[in-house]
């Protein structure tokens, strides 16, 4: 069956895929910017045992 009303993406196609990148790219660097911060903590963890 196919679909009713206007399609998803192909109005401006251009446009969609630069926001589905930025969106993208976004999420890549909050995960990246966690994984920094888990490693700041547990290296501060292993100091204190440390001393």
């Amino acid at each position: 069956m196919a679909k009713t009303g206007r399609e998803k993406n192909t109005k401006n196609k251009a446009k969609h895929s630069k926001l589905m990148a930025q969106k993208k790219n976004k999420k890549k660097a909050e995960a990246l910017l966690r994984k920094e911060r888990l490693k700041n903590i547990v290296k501060k963890m292993q100091e204190k045992s440390d001393n």
